[in-house]
């Protein structure tokens, strides 16, 4: 392992499967889908997608909600939640020393449809001056430093739908080099909107099942057609071990390795071996110090699309012919574009915390040609010490995180 251990000690998470730690990890459980007919996609050909339930803004945020996209919302929010869960007090820290990483791959899109259709609708005068504001990527990063009052390193990082792994990696990268002693890390998205959801459905990565939401996200299922559209938010609190033991922080997992890649293949569509998301993986492993066959767990980018599960399958195969559990919580959550990573790997945490993976909702016969032990039906109870989680996103942009228990 590359320089100091780093720990989770905090967890924030907002998703269709819920708002906080605990309702995400009961609706994932469940193996419950959480899709649903979407009204505001009603004219579309693709009338269907996962959003959070129950999101109260104004009670969350008072009148500052006002001021930020839905995507600013929930990074917002989840950050609350992670510092809150970790038992920080920010109050108490060198502000100078405390990072905010977040990843994203949209940023404001509800807001520029809204603004883009005023400057057409009526005038110049009707555009909001702040559109810029609640538009811009970066202020997930940023409003979350003014929330919490933090100073020290602040960006948002964009590798598409690898960007929450990535900001991860990034974070930790931070601690090992000592350029700051608390990161919050994490991914948000909330980019479900008729011109969004178009664009994919024009690029046939959707799945159409317009009378069967419920069943539309099937992760290396034979008959899977697509991903299905999501939101939300996860935020991860890390720090040095040391540094969390002197403070008494509760010690949720560790994060062990972080690996990038480029498969500098297509736009769009993944390598079909995954060489490139094999890259990822083995640097992960290597740097922190994991040789393939002591993973006992994959959480998978799994998004339910032909190609890419085609394409991690046999890479994972490849990489772990020892066969370690698999599960794909899209299944039950969508697809959270650049919040996806960042779900995933706060999910692979308390599944090592747990001892219980998950199921894969919708997986009724696992695609012959994906020859993985993927969970499905019911959660597995298993003692899990050593997890991957896997994030890939357009233009061949590969992360891998190793997480281990605490």
């Amino acid at each position: 392992m590359s320089g100091p251990e780093v720990v989770v000690t905090g967890l924030g998470l907002i998703t269709p499967a819920g708002i906080g730690v605990e309702e995400n990890w009961n609706r994932l459980c469940s193996g419950e889908a959480t899709a649903k007919t979407d009204p505001a996609l009603a004219a579309l050909d693709v009338t269907f997608s996962c959003r959070v339930p129950d999101f109260d803004v104004a009670q969350l945020l008072g009148k500052t909600a006002r001021r930020l996209d839905r995507f600013t919302q929930f990074a917002l929010i989840a950050a609350r939640q992670a510092v809150t869960d970790a038992r920080l007090n920010v109050d108490q820290c060198d502000q100078t020393r405390v990072a905010v990483v977040m990843g994203c791959a949209v940023g404001g899109q509800p807001t520029l449809e809204h603004q883009h259709r005023r400057l057409l609708e009526q005038e110049p005068a009707a555009v909001s001056p702040l559109m810029f504001p609640m538009f811009l990527a970066n202020m997930a990063a940023a409003q979350i430093s003014m929330d919490l009052g933090v100073t020290g390193p602040n960006f948002v990082v964009n590798t598409a739908c690898a960007a929450g792994a990535t900001a991860i990696g990034q974070a930790l990268e931070l601690l090992r080099s000592g350029a700051c002693d608390i990161a919050i890390a994490g991914g948000c998205e909330a980019a479900i909107t008729p011109l969004t959801i178009t664009a994919f459905a024009q690029m046939r990565a959707l799945s159409r099942r317009n009378d069967d939401p419920s069943g539309a996200s099937r992760p290396f299922d034979a008959d899977r057609g697509g991903f299905v559209m999501s939101e939300g938010a996860a935020v991860l609190v890390l720090e040095r071990r040391s540094d969390a033991l002197a403070r008494q922080a509760p010690l949720r997992a560790s994060v062990l390795g972080f690996g990038a890649t480029a498969d500098a293949h297509h736009v769009t569509n993944p390598h079909p071996e995954g060489l490139g998301a094999e890259g990822a993986v083995r640097v992960a492993l290597h740097e922190g110090g994991i040789s393939p066959e002591q993973i006992d767990h994959i959480n998978a980018h799994g998004t339910g699309t032909k190609l890419n599960d085609l394409a991690e399958g046999s890479m994972l195969r490849r990489v772990f012919p020892h066969g370690p559990s698999v599960t794909g919580s899209k299944g039950v959550t969508g697809h959270l574009l650049g919040a996806a990573g960042a779900v995933e790997a706060a999910i692979t945490v308390l599944t090592i915390q747990n001892g219980s993976v998950p199921p894969t909702a919708n997986l009724r016969q696992r695609d012959s040609q994906i020859q993985l032990d993927v969970v499905a039906r019911a959660p597995r109870k298993q003692k899990v010490n050593l997890a991957l989680s896997t994030s890939f996103g357009f233009g061949g942009q590969n992360a891998a995180l190793v997480l281990g228990a605490a």
